[in-house]
């Protein structure tokens, strides 16, 4: 009977590596492999670089003296519109900066579709914001809606700052 139950352990631990090798298998068909997690943020960064540079030149053309960039590069892709305002209060001179910057960052070995936003007025950080996703776990509408967000609200801030001073 000893051997009966050593040659049955046996074929039991061998069916076990086996299922938990076809499992493993299955698994790693059900990632998604490097080149389409990167084929898949570029399509999100494309569709979303194009969103975002309608919503900051949108907000550019309603505050006379902003002017529109394009951004990209090692920060990300996206679109920023700036202005720069010199005030002379009894004879002193002050610079004050005003700044939009949406973009999506770049795909990095963390798998995640990045947006930061970043917005000052008159010198004044008012918002530095990220949203980001697993790329496999992407709803765009989730991020058209942000950018929507980001741009009407750094809109009605910098209008509630400019009109005060």
């Amino acid at each position: 009977m000893s051997d009966d139950f050593q040659s049955r352990l046996e074929s039991a631990i061998a069916r076990g590596r086996r299922r938990a090798e076809h499992e493993a298998s299955q698994e790693r068909q059900k990632e998604m492999s490097e080149e389409e997690l990167k084929r898949l943020h570029t399509s999100y960064r494309l569709s979303l670089s194009e969103q975002i540079e309608t919503a900051v030149r949108r907000v550019a053309d309603h505050f006379p003296g902003f002017r529109y960039e394009s951004v990209f590069g090692e920060e990300g892709w996206g679109a920023a519109c700036y202005r720069d305002d010199l005030r002379l209060d009894a004879g002193r001179r002050t610079n004050l900066y005003s700044r939009l910057e949406l973009v999506i960052r770049p795909y990095s070995d963390l798998r995640v579709l990045d947006l930061k936003g970043k917005g000052t007025v008159m010198n004044r950080e008012l918002f530095n914001r990220t949203h980001y996703t697993k790329i496999a776990e992407v709803e765009t509408e989730d991020f058209s809606q942000l950018i929507d967000a980001w741009a009407i609200e750094y809109a009605e801030m910098y209008s509630a700052k400019s009109s005060t001073s």
